[in-house]
């Protein structure tokens, strides 16, 4: 999920292309603006910490842009992507060390594993909404 700082920096299309250029497809994308109740559940594993209500207004501030990615390994390779959501150990290249101004206001979530990838897909997507599709072009022969 693409966060509310990045619509107003217009940094969509390069976030985007991104995850395209590793060879990872997008099978779904929606804009959305979140209510308060839908990002507490979306962050409900990190309620009690110090840092929750902030991201919870912070994710509800502006729209959101919320992706289905798909590819061999997709998860550990967003995550590396995106970097580590401390900016201070975000290296150059990530989304989050080049971007992210504030490590609780970075510019975007990765799921952690399968488990909370499904559980976040269905906070935004209904399942005739997730277009699986090949590159015929774009395979190694």
């Amino acid at each position: 999920m693409l966060k509310p700082g990045v619509l107003p920096r217009r940094i969509i299309g390069e976030v985007i292309s991104r995850f395209e250029r590793k060879g990872i497809n997008i099978i779904a994308l929606k804009m959305l603006k979140m209510d308060k109740s839908k990002a507490e559940v979306h962050y409900a594993e990190h309620k009690g910490r110090d840092f929750y209500e902030k991201l919870v207004v912070y994710t509800v501030s502006g729209p959101v842009i919320a992706m289905v990615l798909e590819g061999d390994g997709v998860i550990s390779r967003v995550r590396r992507l995106t970097g580590a959501t401390d900016i201070n150990e975000s290296t150059p290249g990530t989304l989050r060390g080049d971007f992210a101004a504030s490590t609780r206001l970075n510019i975007v979530h990765a799921s952690d594993s399968a488990e909370s990838a499904g559980r976040e897909i269905a906070l935004f997507f209904k399942t005739e909404e997730i277009f699986t599709w090949e590159d015929g072009n774009a395979r190694w022969f």
